[in-house]
């Protein structure tokens, strides 16, 4: 029975609200129950944002997840420190290690770090290293479709940002294949 309590975590500028919104988008595709709570520093580029994100099959009670999150994506090393805590033995987090050098300490969790910045550089774009990550996060998950979630931001890029969907897809592909390399 699907149950993910994801928290999606890092600095304002980053794309964690677009990656929580993508992620519920598609559960509302694929007709799943869904929340999504953000959560924003004092300033939004640069300060700190994090939104937690549930996708069920069944009626979602509360938005909030506290201390049961059954993934965490953490994008700097504060979110890192903050919320890797929060996740249920059994779990996942996802590290971008680009930008976090230090090892999730728990041995309870199955951790994936994800050289996102390192991949978006290489793709020649920096401001999809979040869709590296929510590639990376779908592959191990396996809570959506993948589709879902490339269908979600194209709806989201509308037609004015269309011509960025290619790189997006790739950033995708290239977040699910380091992922793959670690199971």
């Amino acid at each position: 029975m699907l149950n993910e309590r994801v928290i999606l975590a890092g600095f304002g500028g980053q794309g964690i609200m677009l990656m929580g919104q993508l992620l519920t988008q598609a559960g509302m595709d694929e007709n799943k129950e869904v929340s999504w709570l953000p959560s924003y520093g004092p300033e939004m580029r640069g300060g700190t944002a994090n939104c937690d994100v549930m996708i069920s099959e069944k009626p979602i009670a509360s938005p909030i997840i506290s201390n049961d999150a059954t993934s965490a994506i953490v994008m700097n090393l504060p979110s890192m420190v903050k919320f890797v805590p929060e996740v249920v033995g059994g779990g996942y987090v996802f590290v971008n290690s680009s930008l976090i050098e230090e090892k999730v300490e728990r041995d309870d969790v199955t951790t994936y770090y994800i050289p996102c910045n390192e991949i978006a550089n290489d793709l020649g774009n920096m401001k999809i290293a979040n869709m590296v990550m929510l590639g990376a996060y779908v592959e191990v998950t396996k809570s959506l479709d993948p589709e879902s979630v490339l269908n979600a931001l194209e709806k989201k890029l509308g037609m004015t940002k269309a011509s960025l969907m290619g790189i997006n897809r790739e950033a995708f592909a290239k977040g699910a294949e380091a992922a793959r390399e670690q199971i």
